[in-house]
């Protein structure tokens, strides 16, 4: 149902409405007739597009009267025509326009591209189905747009002010420029001036509400007049402005005769930064290049004005440049005996490491001081076994200053090499500001976390490293922000990652790459109590008497409270039950002269549950089972594999969460064993009519890589030959379809934990063989290894005297099956 009131419109007498438009409500801006204007549809002007794009586009704007204070500051006293609807006035002269284009954003906005056609009145507001409609009838302009004299004048008249102020205005575009000079009739040529000129809202609506010509080229010429003054008066501004600039810079040059004059009178008024830098200059020493830039930047300086951007930044880059350490170097500490004692103090094991800077500290006593070169060393290793530390006990040992910078997460090139000075805020790389802080030129460097670098579009910052950590070419590190060399010969760069797989090649073959790997069980039992107990009774707030934990107590938190490679989280669990005792202590439950014995119990009780399980070996393999062994970044793990035939056709399931390595070092496992299966009696129809399954348990836990080979094949053989494998016994390696055993990587972790299992009976590839000797002598003495090199030898090991003769009570499956076929 439609709804129509009549609106009564200031200075419109009783005319009758032919059409109607879509009522669009808006306040800003002004549109003017041939204009094309950008519009935001708000949720109320909605509806009222969505009908006017169903028919023929037009939309009546009849636009929001500002307040009265900003009416009042009209430059003509007139009587504005005006409605009120919903609460507001509304301009009584409004603007038909055209939608050219619609536009629908993803945040789900809509904007809409209008052109101006025609001034209209509004003679009634009708609403229906929820949307107004405004009737309306189109103003014709005034007779006064005839062409006669005066009116010409007039055009004449506002075009050369336009295009006055178009010259002073950049602004302006050019072809509006060229359609005021060729519009076709003078309402034209206003509504286009109106447009174009930075008017504020209240002489927009002005001028859109004059549909007499002549009145509206008479306003036009007032706003017109007021903006060249405007403009002439900034142009006057902006000159006084440049004077007062060459002013400063003839007062500059009136002050530096005056400086002159002052030196011929024995008058001293030189800048004080100046004095300052010579001073500094003078007692310090400099390398010949270095020296040479400083007081060529110096002289810079003095012509600088103090108050120029320039001056700071010359000031600020020969400060850095007296900063540095260029010639200041700490004594080395090069008695061997006693670096090794600082050593064994902080750190226990990481024998290999130790060893190596001790060799350093014995070629430093032989070489001469201008041949010695740092070493570049690259400790690698899980989380937690003292990479961070070791470099600061290194330091301590050899009487160095220690710095220590993390890249975890770097990715711009300019934190190794610094920015140019041309920058804003521009200073050296990390390199040179550490150095800077260390103090000498010789300290020991850590880059820690160098695995963790990034790159992105601000370039490589590892590739940046590979002058750092190039021993023939870090005596010339060239810093973006110095532009001098600076010799890093001297300085000892250790670089720590837990990962060696995300350095880059040519960054790894700069450095010495020494692995530190977990600790054992026992090992993680003297540094807990050497160290960690200790520093965690005091850091809790308690005295050494009042704690006293049991080597028991350390087994548990070790075997079933942590899980991990290194030992933070075992300090932390020794942090928690000294805690607890903390909190027991102040409230009453334990006396403060108390001495509490922390026992195996007593860690349950404090910690409550066990959290981990340890791996246990089954001492009674069935036919059909075998164990492994694997690595993981929290250490070594035994590896059960278990298998089965069911009737079928010849297919192979393998299962336990198997990455694609694993699986196919599986397919190969049962190629070998099925090409071998006729010397143990096994027909080829056996497998033609059953299919197998082979499954690793712990299947919630990915499992990858082809050290599981061997161990796969002996659990097929097991299964076919239907007796079990040597019990106790756990194997690593991988294995070729010609039955070649090879060598993998991670036995020390792997080993450990067998042995921590309850395995007395190792089995490894011959490859192998020189890490078993480096394994700690309480895990070799423990174990029985046997080293072999291909699959015959695998199988004589795996199955015993006694497992062979057991063989005739309980038959093979595959014997089972060739009897039945006889």
């Amino acid at each position: 149902m439609a709804e129509s009131s009549n609106i009564s419109v200031t200075g419109i007498g009783p005319v009758k409405p032919e059409q109607a438009a879509p009522l669009f409500l808006m306040r800003d801006p002004v549109i003017f007739p041939y204009s094309l204007t950008p519009l935001l549809v708000d949720e109320e002007n909605l509806a009222a597009l969505r009908q006017t794009m169903e028919r023929d586009r037009l939309l009546a704007i009849f636009p929001e009267l500002p307040g009265d204070e900003e009416l009042g500051v009209l430059p003509l006293q007139v009587t504005l025509k005006l409605f009120n609807y919903r609460e507001k006035r509304r301009s009584g002269v409004g603007i038909l326009v055209r939608v050219v284009k619609e536009l629908n954003f993803p945040d789900g906005s809509v904007r809409i591209l209008v052109r101006g056609l025609k001034r209209i009145f509004c003679h009634a507001i009708e609403t229906a189905g929820g949307v107004p409609s405004a009737r309306y009838v189109i103003c014709n302009e005034s007779a006064s747009e005839n062409e006669d004299t005066e009116n010409k004048a007039r055009q004449k008249s506002a075009v050369a002010a336009f295009q006055e102020l178009a010259g002073a205005m950049p602004g302006i575009p050019e072809e509006l420029q060229v359609a005021v000079l060729n519009a076709e009739s003078p309402g034209r040529l206003a509504d286009l001036i109106s447009d174009a000129l930075n008017l504020n809202y209240a002489e927009k609506i002005l001028l859109l509400s004059m549909t007499d010509v002549r009145r509206r080229f008479e306003v036009l010429a007032i706003l017109m007049n007021r903006e060249l003054e405007v403009l002439k008066l900034g142009m006057k501004i902006q000159s006084e402005v440049h004077q007062a600039m060459s002013q400063q810079q003839r007062e500059f040059f009136l002050r530096e005769q005056l400086r002159t004059i002052q030196q011929e009178l024995g008058e001293d008024s030189r800048n004080p930064d100046i004095i300052e830098i010579e001073e500094r200059l003078e007692s310090t020493e400099l390398p010949p290049h270095v020296l040479e830039v400083v007081r060529k930047e110096l002289s810079r300086l003095e012509v600088i004005p103090q108050a120029a951007p320039e001056y700071h930044i010359a000031y600020t880059y020969i400060n850095w440049l007296l900063d540095l350490p260029w010639c200041i170097f700490t004594e080395d500490r090069l008695d061997c005996a006693e670096a090794e004692k600082v050593l064994d103090a902080d750190h226990y094991g990481l024998e290999d490491v130790k060893q190596r800077i001790l060799e350093f500290l014995a070629v430093l006593q032989l070489k001469p001081d201008d041949e010695r070169r740092a070493p570049i060393l690259c400790l690698v290793g899980p989380p937690g076994v003292g990479k961070t530390s070791l470099g600061q006990s290194i330091a301590r040992a050899m009487n160095r200053n220690f710095i220590r910078v993390s890249l975890g997460g770097v990715r711009d090139e300019a934190e190794i090499r610094g920015h140019r000075r041309t920058y804003v805020g521009a200073l050296p790389g990390r390199i040179i500001q550490n150095l800077k802080k260390a103090g000498s030129g010789n300290p020991v460097f850590m880059l820690d976390e160098i695995d963790k670098l990034a790159s992105d579009f601000r370039g490589d910052p590892a590739s940046a490293l590979l002058e750092v950590l190039d021993p023939a070419q870090n005596n010339s590190f060239n810093d973006h922000y110095l532009e001098v060399d600076y010799d890093l010969s001297k300085v000892f760069f250790i670089a720590t990652a837990n990962l060696l797989e995300t350095i880059p090649g040519p960054l790894q073959d700069r450095m010495e790459i020494i692995r530190l790997p977990g600790y054992t069980s026992f090992e993680k039992r003297e540094i807990a109590r050497r160290y960690l107990v200790g520093r965690q009774v005091k850091a809790n707030g308690l005295k050494a008497k009042q704690v006293r934990f049991q080597l028991g107590a350390v087994d548990e938190l070790i075997d079933h409270y942590t899980r991990e490679a290194g030992v933070r989280e075992l300090e932390r669990c020794i942090g928690q039950v000294c805690r607890r005792i903390a909190r027991r202590i102040v409230e009453g439950k334990i006396a403060p002269d108390e001495t509490v014995s922390v026992t195996p119990a007593l860690v349950q009780e404090l910690l409550g549950a066990r959290k981990f399980l340890m791996d246990e070996a089954d001492a009674k393999l069935g036919p059909g089972c075998a164990t492994g062994m694997a690595w993981t970044s929290c250490g070594g793990v035994i590896l059960p594999v278990e298998v089965i035939s069911l009737p079928g056709k010849g297919g192979l399931k393998l299962t336990g969460s198997l990455g694609k390595v694993m699986q196919e070092s599986a397919e190969a496992a049962f190629s070998l064993v099925r090409a071998h299966a006729a010397g143990w009696g096994i027909g080829p129809e056996f497998f033609a009519e059953h299919d197998f399954h082979i499954h690793v348990p712990d299947g919630a836990t990915p499992k990858d890589g082809p050290s599981a080979g061997v161990t796969i094949t002996m659990a097929l053989v097991s299964h076919l030959k239907n007796e079990a494998l040597r019990p106790r016994l756990a194997m690593t390696g991988e294995i070729t379809l010609r039955g070649r055993v090879t060598a993998v990587g991670g036995i020390r972790e792997k080993v450990i934990a067998a042995l921590r299992a309850g395995i007395d009976t190792v089995m490894l590839p011959e490859e192998n063989r020189k890490d078993a000797l480096e394994l700690p002598e309480e895990v070799k003495s423990k174990l029985e290894f046997h080293f072999v090199s291909d699959f015959a030898e695998a199988a004589k090991v795996a199955f015993s005297p006694a497992r062979k003769r057991a063989k005739a009570k309980a038959p093979a499956p595959g014997a089972n099956r060739k009897e039945k076929k006889r």
